[in-house]
């Protein structure tokens, strides 16, 4: 036996609390150890000096203020313990019956956002196209219905400049359909074709770009012509 197991016994070996065995081994140390045995005459002294204190009173009312205490801590425990099942009642009768009218109130709003956002952002129906069928956007832009109804047999630019070949050009649409400006963005560009295109442009048909269902101005479209000609 080492001095730490020593020290763990030393209280009990003069109150004849130490195991026989553990009691044996540790005479056996204290006649080898001198620490151990100062530390268990300390031990004895503090024995001695304890026996000496007089030994302390209770107060009379000391069981009593107990007993108030104790049935002090138990009505609060019950208050806590009432307010808990009133709380539980609220929740069952109140707040469970609107539980699922709330979630599904959340969940249809949320199908309504996403279709919202969807169409005013995305502009992508959930399913796909029906033919023939009109989109579902909110937002959307002009676009041509048919083009002049007499026969063209193209427009041909007639100075002789080697810019032949497909022209195109933007068209901005009124909210009556009307072609109030174009620009050409590529091809041949005189005052020839240019004649030929309001001709064109006058007897064609456009939708006019459409909001929430409603004609609006400043629609843009563009239109391509592929058999433009140049007259040498």
């Amino acid at each position: 036996m080492n001095c730490g197991e020593a020290g763990q016994y030393l209280p009990g070996y003069l109150d004849g609390a130490v195991p026989a065995r553990q009691h044996a081994k540790l005479r056996e140390h204290l006649s080898c150890c001198r620490s151990c045995r100062d530390e268990l005459e300390r031990y004895r002294l503090m024995g001695s000096c304890l026996a000496n204190v007089d030994r302390a009173i209770p107060p009379a009312d000391l069981a009593v203020r107990i007993r108030v205490q104790a049935s002090q801590l138990d009505s609060a425990w019950l208050s806590l313990g009432r307010l808990a099942s009133q709380a539980r009642l609220v929740f069952k009768n109140i707040l469970e019956p609107l539980a699922v009218p709330a979630t599904g109130g959340l969940l249809t709003a949320l199908a309504v956002f996403v279709l919202v956002v969807q169409n005013i952002l995305v502009g992508v129906p959930t399913s796909g196209r029906v033919p023939n069928d009109l989109p579902l956007d909110l937002v959307q832009p002009a676009r041509l219905e048919s083009l002049a109804p007499f026969p063209m047999p193209g427009i041909v630019a007639t100075e002789g400049h080697p810019d032949s070949g497909a022209l195109l050009l933007e068209a901005t649409v009124n909210a009556q359909g009307q072609v109030v400006f174009y620009r050409i963005l590529s091809g041949p560009d005189n005052s020839a074709v240019q004649r030929q295109i309001d001709q064109v442009l006058l007897f064609s048909r456009f939708r006019p770009e459409l909001s929430f269902g409603l004609p609006m101005a400043g629609g843009r479209v563009l239109l391509s012509f592929s058999e433009v000609h140049v007259h040498g």
